[in-house]
């Protein structure tokens, strides 16, 4: 092995590290940023159940105490759905991340793959072109599949997404349908 594949190969080593490091940065931006979303809920929780605690402390009859209890079913829906929202928006940050790498690697091993062909390809001896054609042509199909599951893996996201938006903003209208027809009764 000659000293410019000695090179090469630690230099290669070098850009994995620090691809995984990168990748380990961004697993832990991810859970600092949900530590710090569940401890801002925490806190608001806290300080709104000691609120609601000294109002129903303080209801003088249980028809009060009720009043209180229904206006806080579309609040509490609302902040859940929120909650959810800012975790789905973390994770879903975090994965376009993660893809983004994982994108820039695949395509720097393809490179290097062809690469490696063609430098065979220019060193190697009468009669093998039969096996360098095969590897080109392993590599042009591995790219091809890639690039069709990645893809189809896009269009499984977008899809995904808009299925979680849908189903973040069911609960959210079905409250205040609920709420609207409760306002009506309330009125007679």
């Amino acid at each position: 092995m000659s000293s410019l594949d000695l090179e090469q190969t630690a230099s290669a080593q070098r850009a994995s590290l620090e691809v995984w490091f990168g990748i380990l940065t961004k697993v832990f931006e991810g859970i600092d940023k949900l530590a710090s979303l569940n401890l801002q809920a925490f806190k608001s929780t806290l300080a709104e159940s000691q609120e609601i605690a000294a109002k129903a402390l303080s209801a003088k009859d249980a028809q009060e105490l009720f009043a209180l209890q229904a206006n806080q079913a579309q609040p509490t829906a609302e902040k859940i759905q929120s909650y959810w929202r800012h975790v789905y928006e973390i994770m879903s940050g975090t994965l376009a991340e993660f893809t983004t790498t994982f994108e820039a690697q695949t395509k720097r091993y393809q490179h290097d793959a062809q690469a490696l062909v063609d430098n065979l390809g220019k060193h190697a001896p009468a009669g093998s072109e039969a096996v360098l054609t095969a590897w080109k042509s392993a590599i042009e199909t591995a790219s091809a599949t890639f690039e069709t599951t990645q893809k189809a893996t896009k269009q499984a996201v977008e899809i995904a997404e808009s299925n979680v938006s849908a189903a973040l903003d069911a609960p959210r209208r079905s409250t205040r349908r609920v709420g609207e027809q409760a306002e009506p009764d309330e009125k007679k």
